[in-house]
């Protein structure tokens, strides 16, 4: 099941990333996701036209999220615990440089971006299998105005066919809200600039959501890009910020499709 969330203000700069990474895309730098979906996956729609993902600055058709289930006995005390564990996983990494030093990877540390991801793959690949809240794929940081990081949150994953269940046996899915980025159409050769303006036809920006369309255009398409997602911000004291799923101007910021593993 599909809900949509609020609006969101789309600045420049994270459209200039958006655009970035696609470009990235095209040159073959970034792996895609099987094309093997599990049932629950499956049954999943894309955001239908005039609704608003809350969190991505996209087209319809570009992106799925999990709805927000009735809030059960347990949930909250579940997700409690979660954010407890990401304090402590990111306690030792205040220090930007010892995330560094621990084999985080900053995702374009050269452009500048409302939160940098520093990324540890290791940790990614793991959490295809078995989850482990000490253990985020994400550190998430914000530029500071001496030139180091402000760390604020974490990005917890899962593969791309894992069912709507087992992201809920992780997380609340009561509290927390997933996503995943779908039905990227890859540019052909010379047509990069298509990625991104107002009549964008390729890639999470583009026009095009389905095969049909991508073939018909010269593309190459797939129809998910990484697997499932959530980010957390644990210091903050608004609970609904804790989960929150909307870009501003306080560090969070979502679009993270450009920093799952598999991108080398």
């Amino acid at each position: 099941m599909i809900r949509h969330g609020t609006n969101m203000r789309l600045s420049h700069a994270v459209a200039s990333i958006v655009c970035f990474t696609l470009m990235l895309a095209a040159g073959g730098r970034l792996a895609f996701a099987g094309s093997g979906v599990g049932p629950a996956v499956a049954t999943l729609q894309p955001m239908a036209a005039g609704e608003s993902p809350g969190a991505m600055p996209q087209s319809p058709g570009h992106m799925v999220m999990t709805s927000l289930t009735p809030l059960r006995a347990g949930d909250q005390q579940r997700a409690e615990s979660v954010v407890a564990a990401a304090k402590a996983a990111m306690q030792p990494y205040v220090d930007y440089r010892k995330a560094l030093s621990d084999g985080y990877e900053i995702f374009l540390p050269d452009v500048p971006q409302p939160q940098y991801h520093f990324t540890k793959y290791e940790y990614g690949r793991a959490a295809w299998s078995q989850f482990d809240p000490m253990k985020p794929t994400s550190l998430l940081y914000t530029r500071t105005p001496d030139g180091g990081y402000a760390l604020v949150g974490v990005m917890y994953t899962d593969r791309v066919d894992a069912p709507e269940a087992e992201l809920d046996a992780r997380i609340p899915l009561s509290i927390a809200r997933w996503h995943q980025h779908v039905n990227f159409c890859k540019a052909p050769p010379g047509r990069k600039s298509e990625y991104c303006g107002p009549d964008a036809k390729f890639g999470l920006l583009g026009s095009i959501s389905t095969p049909a369309a991508c073939e018909a255009a010269g593309g190459e398409f797939h129809p998910h890009l990484f697997g499932w997602m959530v980010h957390v911000y644990p210091f903050e004291t608004d609970p609904k910020k804790i989960w929150s799923i909307d870009d501003d101007d306080h560090g969070h910021d979502n679009m993270d499709h450009s920093v799952m593993p598999g991108m080398h």
